[in-house]
């Protein structure tokens, strides 16, 4: 136990009292009785050594007490009660198993030597019988000694009192729906009901131990323990607008509540309430501060403890940067980054002409409406209560450079590729092919267009050429009919490719050269 962990020999007795108790169900043989006799003497045993640690605990506490009683008075006192009511749990229990014992041998029986160990209407009567029904009290006693040790317990100590002490039945167990008496000690032998009451016992035993260690642990929560004293300064923000504040908090790292810390700063005396500290940022460049902070000691004597820092004031500024290029692109998302130095992102906001700008989180994005015509970001930020501007950034507003058509095509891998022209093309890819596409997908910009219609050129054997229009973008019925005609080493050309993109203009692109291998 910190209190009551269970040690492996521990684990091995309940392990055995489970199996037993399993075997209850079947006839019992003398040697399941001996067996569960000598799991009774273990559990004694352990729970000598749980009463030997729980008096320890005890002593402990009693020591606490004495040396601050105004900090441990109150929780020895609630110990002492837990204590209390445990022996008296633990008495009882240990009546039960007299009363037990001599309903089974007469007035003679003895706990400690059985004679009728496999008797079973010993313990129903004193149990479960209505004129006994001391499985019901105990039950009761129980509950009652679980949410007492509760009461100042949390955390794991108090998950551990509660299984040591509960008295639910699992819904998986053949005992559900029976009362919690019932299904411990029904038909039990009085060899077997006597281990288990004195498990019960060594319960009471751990449960006690783990709630006087937790009050224990009380005596002393939240006390602050240091061993060094030093001067701090600790600024809101040391980066500061020019015509803002500068605030700083400055303290020491181990405070006394019965004395009130005496501070000087730049060689005036501090009269600010808890070392709050505030000067007008006036200038620009780094300003420095520095001072000490006098300290009595008990024995009348002061000590000063020096601290030095410094801040860094500047122009109101931001800076605002487009990730993409130094220019916008129309009818797209531009990803822009906005910081404003010493400005958390939350006290900073922004708008744009031309266009929409929005915010996720620390990230924006700008949309131009209009080529042609400036984009302009208006930065501001909330500083001492009140917003200013602090930057106004112009950027050019582009149309979206012309995209490559392409035929798409997925391979026999089944990965999606794009045929550009200039070199072999499968012709039964090409068949399968359903059309044309176009996009921006050099690296920088990644920008899908919308084919409207092109067109394709073929040349028969006179050298004529042959043009087919296409159904959207889409090969229209003549042009497949002429691709299926087409032998190894001829070509045509896609020509006349118009597209729009998301900036709404439509373009006519480059042709591609298809090559038959």
């Amino acid at each position: 136990m910190a209190g009551g962990r269970l040690t492996p020999r521990q684990k091995m007795i309940n392990l055995m009292y489970i199996v037993f108790l399993a075997m209850l169900a079947l006839n019992v043989s003398s040697d399941v009785l001996n067996g569960f006799k000598q799991v009774e003497d273990s559990l004694s045993k352990s729970n000598a050594g749980a009463e030997a640690r729980n008096r320890k605990l005890f002593n402990k506490f009693q020591s606490l007490k004495d040396q601050n009683p105004d900090k441990a008075a109150v929780w020895f006192e609630r110990a002492g009660e837990v204590q209390a009511q445990s022996q008296q749990l633990y008495d009882f229990i240990e009546e039960l198993k007299v009363r037990i014992v001599k309903k089974a041998d007469g007035e003679k029986g003895d706990v400690n030597d059985i004679k009728a160990r496999d008797n079973k209407e010993s313990v129903n009567y004193i149990m479960l019988s209505p004129i006994e029904a001391k499985g019901k009290e105990l039950c009761a006693r129980l509950d009652s000694f679980r949410n007492s040790a509760l009461a100042n317990v949390s955390g794991f100590e108090a998950s551990v009192i509660n299984e040591y002490l509960s008295t639910e039945i699992p819904a998986t167990s053949i005992s559900a729906g029976r009362s919690w008496q019932s299904a411990m000690f029904e038909n039990v032998p009085v060899s077997a009901a006597i281990t288990i009451l004195t498990k019960m016992q060594g319960d009471i035993r751990n449960a006690e131990g783990e709630a006087l260690n937790a009050l224990i642990n009380k005596v002393d929560e939240g006390d602050l323990r240091v061993n060094q004293i030093n001067a701090f300064v600790i600024p809101s923000s040391k980066n500061v607008m020019k015509g803002s504040k500068y605030s700083a908090q400055i303290v020491l790292a181990a405070i006394d509540s019965t004395q009130t810390p005496v501070i000087y700063v730049n060689g005036s005396k501090l009269d600010g309430e808890n070392g709050h500290y505030e000067a007008i940022a006036s200038s620009v460049g780094t300003q420095s501060i520095e001072g000490y902070i006098e300290v009595s000691h008990p024995g009348g004597e002061k000590e000063q403890l020096p601290f030095q820092t410094s801040y860094l004031v500047s122009e109101p500024t931001a800076t605002v940067s487009n990730t993409m290029m130094n220019v916008m692109y129309a009818g797209i998302d531009n990803p822009v980054s906005i910081s404003v130095p010493g400005i958390p992102n939350a006290q900073m906001n922004a708008s744009m002409t031309n266009g929409s700008l929005s915010r996720s989180g620390n990230s924006w994005t700008a949309k131009p409406s209009k080529v042609g015509t400036d984009a302009v970001i208006t930065v501001s930020a909330q500083s001492e209560g009140r917003s200013m501007v602090v930057a106004n950034s112009t950027f050019r507003v582009r149309q979206l450079p012309d995209p490559m058509p392409f035929i798409p095509y997925t391979d026999d891998k089944g990965n999606q590729n794009k045929y550009k022209g200039g070199s072999g093309f499968s012709k039964a890819l090409l068949l399968k092919a359903g059309g044309l596409g176009a996009a921006i997908d050099d690296g920088f910009l990644n920008v899908d267009f919308r084919v409207i219609s092109f067109e394709t050129v073929f040349f028969d054997s006179m050298g004529n050429a042959l043009p087919e229009v296409s159904d959207g973008a889409s090969f229209s019925q003549r042009q497949k009919d002429a691709l299926r005609r087409l032998s190894r080493g001829k070509r045509f050309y896609i020509s006349r490719v118009k597209a729009v993109g998301p900036d709404g203009l439509e373009r006519t692109l480059t042709p591609i050269e298809v090559i038959i291998n």
